[in-house]
């Protein structure tokens, strides 16, 4: 009897981002069927969320429909829908779209905010993780100096344009470093019962210093820079309650018009739905193949994975650490589909820390390249530039930050209402695509 498989085996990768969209893109010609799944139609640029949230760029220039990024790759399905746990029994991920049965399955579905047990604070601090945050983050600060326009008092005046960052990583730094420039260089034309240069724009940062990634000459001038423009940082200072007025930290409270939340990050549920090993932030503790631990065909990358370089230390949740991790569980999986020799064992190769503090200012850290200044600045927009993807994103990105740098001016700063809950929410399917309901190639056999 002849065994006949009715179609190649199926690889389901949960979530579209660097990692996930990487893995993807590395199984292009591998003899396999690809199954993209992500809850949004877009995969977006998230180092430079920040931007979209301070009003220098668009979503559009930070963000690409997922179906566009695999247009071309004849092997690979996209759908959305929201992951939701894993039947590792029946080898199926079950969705918010259905069941997608699986013969290798990669979870790349990265990270959220972690408000370190108080998750009530998300309401009056939000994150940067979505082009939905950063658009909300955009309204939180554009409409505190519209609302200070209209104020009657001083203190009212002084309560709105005070800004609040909590969080001393490279998030916190250029978000600070932006609403600063934004306050100072692009808004005073427009007003005219306020002066937003004098917000005041305040980094709050537990630990002994900010940037504690970077060397601490490089954090040090990070610092001063930000001084520089007016920040006040604060650094050894614990918040304690953040609420509808503002931010507590021990006893005294700052009162503010926004408050943007940089704080720490959480990953995906994934570790719970596999009851897998994981650190405090939820990560999966994977194997040298940086597949999961007794699951040989499921596979953990990007923020979703607590991965280990060849020194012990954990491999850090950047950007090229997660494309790194997806390309190679790309030719593993392709590997054992083709039924050759598996690469070795991952080795994350780090290519340099980089942020900027606003105009003019940026650091870098690249083996022993250090830079700062303007030249840090111009290698840092280089960088990000290459790395944006399409032809007219790098050319509207270089264009948009000439301009600002040019004339001060920040061309995107509109004030859109939040969506009504539930007014945009898909409606349950009565069924799902074929795909959805077929059993893994391994126990679909027709015997002749």
């Amino acid at each position: 009897m002849t065994q006949v498989r009715s179609r190649p085996p199926r690889v389901v990768i949960a979530g579209a981002g660097f990692a996930g969209m990487q893995a993807a893109k590395a199984l292009a010609e591998a003899p396999v069927e690809v199954v993209v799944i992500d809850r949004q139609n877009h995969q977006s640029f998230q180092p430079l969320l920040y931007q979209v949230a301070t009003a220098a760029l668009t979503p559009a220039d930070v963000a690409w429909p997922i179906r566009w990024m695999l247009r071309g790759q004849k092997n690979a399905q996209v759908y959305m829908a929201e992951a939701q746990g894993i039947d590792r029994a029946r080898r199926r991920l079950i969705t918010s779209g259905g069941d997608f049965a699986y013969d290798w399955l990669v979870l790349a579905t990265g990270a959220t905010h972690a408000y370190f047990g108080h998750e009530e604070w998300a309401a009056f601090a939000p994150g940067l993780k979505r082009l939905e945050d950063a658009t909300e983050i955009r309204r939180r600060v554009l409409m505190a100096f519209e609302q200070a326009e209209l104020a009657d008092t001083d203190d009212e005046r002084r309560d709105l344009t005070t800004f609040v960052i909590v969080g001393g990583g490279p998030t916190g730094v250029e978000m600070a470093g932006a609403i600063s420039d934004i306050a100072r260089q692009a808004l005073p034309p427009d007003f005219r019962r306020i002066d937003p240069r004098e917000a005041r724009v305040i980094l709050v940062e537990a630990g002994p210093r900010i940037l504690s990634a970077f060397p601490e000459d490089l954090s040090d001038y990070a610092r001063q820079a930000l001084e520089k423009r007016g920040v006040e940082v604060r650094t050894g200072a614990a918040v304690t309650d953040i609420d509808a007025s503002g931010v507590r930290i021990g006893e005294e409270t700052l009162h503010a018009g926004a408050v943007v939340w940089a704080a720490g990050v959480a990953a995906s549920a994934a570790g719970k739905w596999l009851d897998a090993e994981r650190d405090r932030a939820g990560r999966v503790l994977v194997s040298r193949d940086l597949s999961v631990p007794g699951a040989p065909e499921i596979f953990a990358i990007g923020d979703t994975a607590l991965a280990k370089t060849e020194d012990g230390k954990p491999v850090p949740g950047l950007a090229p650490a997660a494309k790194q991790m997806g390309a190679y569980v790309g030719r593993v999986i392709a590997a054992q589909a083709a039924g050759t020799a598996p690469p070795e064992p991952f080795a994350y190769r780090h290519q340099g820390d980089l942020a900027t503090i606003g105009r003019d200012a940026a650091i870098v850290k690249r083996n022993d390249m250090q830079l700062t200044g303007f030249v840090g600045w111009v290698f840092w927009s280089a960088i990000h530039i290459f790395f944006l993807i399409g032809t007219r994103n790098r050319i509207a990105v270089a264009f948009s930050w000439f301009w600002e740098y040019v004339t001060f001016g920040r061309r995107s700063r509109l004030i859109t209402e939040p969506a009504a809950p539930g007014c945009f929410e898909p409606k349950s399917q009565g069924g799902r695509p074929a795909a959805d309901r077929a059993e893994p190639a391994t126990a679909r056999r027709v015997w002749s």
